[in-house]
């Protein structure tokens, strides 16, 4: 099945990623309304709607800002460079167990988003801002060495970091092996989005 690669389609169809893609089974479908005030928010403040990972991305001043996911249980706003927000709220949360940095807001109701658009507002400017002044977080310490295109990867694609982090330290190390033997950056991300399946399953990238 091809994913979607214009945004509106995310709003009207879905992802794109499984068979429930344009059904009215599909995860948007029950958060709709929540995910259109999340974009109304985003559009509002300037930034730029485009696709990434299937997903409707933000960006500002060449760099990815946020990106929406939905699921059965939940829909979510992952900010991209969490490490550069001052989370005054308190509202952010990781993306796995095993992530250094919280990253979404996860919403549960779609009437939360208006009650947090003040929030959701104050940080995506704080990175807008970050943005314009070419300011990066600083180099966290890991004990598994991760290349920077599976860390951007992971933090725009909920679903899929979540499944990463409960991979055994084996497994992940097989993944991280398998990117590293790759010199380019595109390269890379082509690898990382040939092991998605995979990694939903729980597999090793030498696993059948």
């Amino acid at each position: 099945m091809a994913m979607i690669t214009d945004p509106d389609d995310f709003f009207t169809k879905g992802c794109g990623r499984c068979a429930r893609f344009a059904t009215a089974d599909c995860s948007t479908r029950r958060w709709i309304d929540g995910l259109n005030d999340l974009r109304r928010i985003c559009l509002d403040l300037g930034l730029e709607e485009t696709v990434k990972w299937a997903h409707p991305c933000y960006m500002h001043a060449g760099r990815n800002i946020a990106i929406l996911a939905a699921f059965r249980g939940d829909f979510r706003f992952s900010f991209m460079n969490p490490a550069l927000l001052v989370d005054s709220e308190g509202l952010l949360e990781p993306q796995g167990p095993n992530s250094r940095t919280p990253s979404m807001i996860r919403f549960t109701a779609t009437g939360q988003v208006g009650e947090k658009q003040a929030v959701i507002r104050a940080y995506l400017q704080q990175l807008m801002d970050h943005a314009e002044a070419g300011t990066k977080p600083a180099k966290i310490d890991r004990e598994i060495d991760m290349p920077d295109e599976l860390i951007e990867v992971l933090d725009a694609d909920p679903e899929l970091a979540e499944a990463f982090h409960a991979l055994t330290p084996g497994r992940q190390k097989s993944y991280l092996f398998a990117l590293h033997q790759a010199k380019q950056p595109a390269t890379r991300l082509t690898r990382i989005e040939k092991f998605r399946d995979k990694i939903i399953a729980g597999k090793g990238a030498l696993e059948r």
